[in-house]
């Protein structure tokens, strides 16, 4: 079996900050209500010019230029969001113009704030097959877009970002397995109802706030506490180890005090938690790439630290990678 990981990371977020005394006002809530509740202290909007595929391309290119690789060499491009550009095409073919990268065969997947990790696992499928190529896998979400600035639920959450991972062989090491589950039956704990084929867009869906994201805050919260500690501990232990053999921890970036609960529930309040949420909020689909491309660049990941990650949100779903690093900062 050819070893498969991750080559090199990249990520990007918009130049716009905004704090918490931006969008309390709004949501009915104060600034310290939002940082207490949520530990998040600004987040970071796309410019009216900027779309997803923007964002999705220009972390792209960072995790290109930090492999010393071009676009041509891409065999795989996989976008993963729930915020694309448009319903049709697929905004991983305008990311593929974009880059130029004119052999990928490109997709999109939703799997929401797992879709990171979902990416991976097709990646290392599709170059398992082909040990030569490269997959690049990109998650970015513009939530700004979609958001109820008097939701309180939501607003004080969510902020846009995208990051990347480039995946190929390596010599030793890489993935060394993934865990994903699905949730259909709690589907209604994260959701946009309108604007497919069910709702269609129309003056009432408008009116109504139809084409908002919505979240029932609580039950995702029992939804992760019940789920997330169980999955990655399943995970880490079919792999060969304990969760004491864990140097790493990435996960998906919902809320500061929800990881708090989460990495002591999970018994990994041992590792290195990387968290990137104080400054960009909940970034969704592109969350847990961006904290491990902040890990990446920062130089805090080694060469043969086991690292674990972990997404989960919308569907709802779930998805954790245990991989011994060995990309080279």
């Amino acid at each position: 079996m050819t070893a498969i990981g991750i080559l090199a990371t990249g990520s990007y977020v918009p130049d716009q900050v905004v704090t918490g005394a931006d969008v309390a006002g709004p949501a009915g809530v104060t600034e310290e209500w939002i940082e207490r509740k949520t530990q998040i202290l600004a987040r970071r909007y796309a410019a009216p010019h900027e779309a997803t595929s923007d964002l999705a391309a220009a972390a792209a290119r960072r995790t290109l230029d930090q492999a010393g690789l071009s676009a041509g060499a891409v065999r795989y491009l996989i976008v993963s969001t729930s915020t694309p550009d448009s319903p049709q095409p697929p905004t991983s073919y305008i990311v593929q113009e974009a880059l130029a990268a004119h052999g990928a065969v490109c997709f999109d997947i939703n799997v929401v704030c797992s879709g990171f990790v979902y990416g991976l696992a097709l990646a290392r499928a599709l170059v398992a097959q082909e040990p030569g190529a490269y997959a690049l896998v990109v998650a970015a979400d513009v939530y700004s877009r979609i958001l109820d600035v008097t939701d309180r639920k939501t607003v004080v959450l969510l902020g846009d970002g995208a990051g990347a991972a480039l995946v190929g062989a390596v010599p030793s090491g890489g993935f060394l397995d993934l865990e994903l589950s699905s949730h259909g039956s709690a589907r209604e704990l994260i959701r946009v109802e309108a604007g497919g084929s069910r709702l269609p867009t129309t003056y009432e869906t408008v009116e109504n706030g139809g084409h908002f994201f919505r979240m029932k805050g609580r039950g995702v919260r029992d939804f992760v506490m019940e789920n997330v500690p169980g999955a990655v501990r399943t995970l880490v232990e079919r792999a060969g180890h304990q969760l004491a053999d864990v140097d790493h921890f990435v996960p998906h970036q919902a809320n500061g005090v929800l990881l708090s609960e989460l990495v002591t529930r999970a018994g990994l309040d041992h590792a290195h938690t990387h968290r990137t949420l104080e400054r960009y909020g909940n970034t969704g689909s592109a969350s847990v790439a961006l904290a491990l491309d902040d890990a990446h660049r920062n130089g805090h990941l080694d060469a043969g630290d086991l690292v674990l990650l972990a997404g989960f949100g919308g569907g709802m779903s779930l998805g954790a990678a245990l991989l011994r690093w060995t990309a080279t900062p």
